[in-house]
């Protein structure tokens, strides 16, 4: 059985004991968090769209993503700007579809 959930603006297709990755959420590693904003279930070639279904995680641990450099320069001005970004991201272990 899979879903599909949303969370921190992005979709993620989800099966039970999968590790996923997605935007810093509040809780400290051993929490549960439950998902509700989930838009599809699918079993055995079945899909049901917009289904009552709950997604039960686990936090993992939080981590940081990779640096993403932002570099501007405006050729002939003697101008430049470099500004790096780091994302905060959760680790969740996805513990039960019911």
């Amino acid at each position: 059985m899979f879903a599909v959930i949303r969370t921190g603006g992005k979709q993620y297709r989800v099966a039970a004991d999968e590790k996923i990755t997605v935007m810093s959420l509040a809780g400290n590693p051993g929490d549960k968090i439950t998902f509700e904003d989930v838009l599809m279930s699918g079993k055995d070639g079945a899909h049901e769209f917009g289904a009552k279904v709950k997604v039960t995680g686990e936090i993992v641990a939080h981590e940081r993503g990779p640096k993403v450099i932002a570099f501007k320069k405006r050729r002939r001005q003697n101008s430049k700007r470099k500004r790096g970004h780091r994302q905060d991201l959760t680790v969740v272990r996805i513990v039960e579809i019911a």
